[in-house]
């Protein structure tokens, strides 16, 4: 999601959660600050494991369990 803006961020990671199975573990890399907030959250109200948010630069990795 490098250089995308919301809500392209969003709506790709729950498509990538969609399509993984329970216990997956999804990754998504990005560069846009409020997408680093809004997709945790997006997470944590359906019930799934956020397990880090990194950031590094202008860049941050969010990893999340389905």
């Amino acid at each position: 999601m490098r250089g995308q803006t919301c809500p392209v961020p969003l709506v790709e990671c729950r498509k990538a959660l969609r399509k993984a199975s329970p216990g997956d573990e999804v990754v998504v890399i990005g560069t846009h600050p409020a997408s680093k907030k809004e997709i945790p959250m997006a997470c944590e109200s359906l019930g799934l494991d956020v397990l880090a948010v990194e950031e590094k630069g202008d860049e941050w990795k969010i990893r999340i369990r389905r």
